[in-house]
């Protein structure tokens, strides 16, 4: 894909999803946010949200968390799945940030991922929707399905789709992007069957022509 037509997928998805960043967990404190986008991988907001009250009511700060017991944090995050990782990397944030940080989440990028269960998606979220900041594209499960399957990305990892999505989208738009291509993803291209013929980018869409149109021709 090309950046005229990249802008233009841009638009279309701005125009599609006027309210796509404004999520819940993208207005909590820092550490509130930094804590449910851990307990984001893998899971559905839903999820997310039946347990993220209950979490934060017994653990509300940094110093509470990394005191936790990690059978007592399992027990409550149990319904969002890989709960034993999660918890672990949940206390293990929480004592680096005490330890290191003065249980204050820090706002650049290097020491983002001095924390455990902190990965460049993560930290990307963090710094863009906590603190303004835009140092690279967060690539989740949606945005790295949709960047291959429109076409905007032939990368294998999440950092190779990263780096092509940069190389297309100047800087203003990073932090927008991701929003766009996960509300995209929830709702038409979706992993299993996603709804191409009422895509509004379709006409853009590699996988549209050479896959969806193709199998139709059959």
């Amino acid at each position: 894909m090309d950046r005229d037509t990249a802008t233009l997928v841009y638009r279309i998805l701005g125009e599609t999803y006027p309210g796509a960043g404004e999520i819940p967990r993208h207005r909590l404190p820092p550490f509130q946010a930094l804590i449910v986008t851990i307990l984001s991988a893998q899971t559905t907001d839903r999820s997310v949200d039946k347990v993220s009250g209950a979490l934060f009511a017994r653990f509300p700060t940094p110093e509470a968390l990394a005191n936790a017991r990690i059978e007592e944090v399992e027990e409550i995050i149990h319904p969002t799945g890989f709960f034993h990782m999660k918890a672990r990397h949940i206390v293990g944030a929480s004592a680096k940030l005490v330890a290191d940080f003065g249980g204050i989440v820090p706002d650049t990028m290097e020491e983002l991922l001095t924390l455990p269960g902190v990965g460049r998606k993560t930290a990307n979220i963090i710094l863009y929707h906590s603190f303004g900041k835009k140092e690279g594209i967060a690539v989740d499960t949606h945005v790295f399905r949709l960047s291959k399957r429109i076409g905007m990305s032939e990368g294998g990892t999440q950092d190779q789709v990263e780096r092509d999505l940069i190389a297309l989208y100047p800087k203003e738009q990073w932090g927008t992007l991701t929003d766009l291509l996960i509300a995209h993803g929830r709702t038409i291209c979706t992993a299993k069957a996603p709804k191409c013929p009422v895509c509004p980018i379709n006409r853009y869409c590699r996988y549209y022509h050479e896959t969806y149109r193709a199998d139709k021709k059959k």
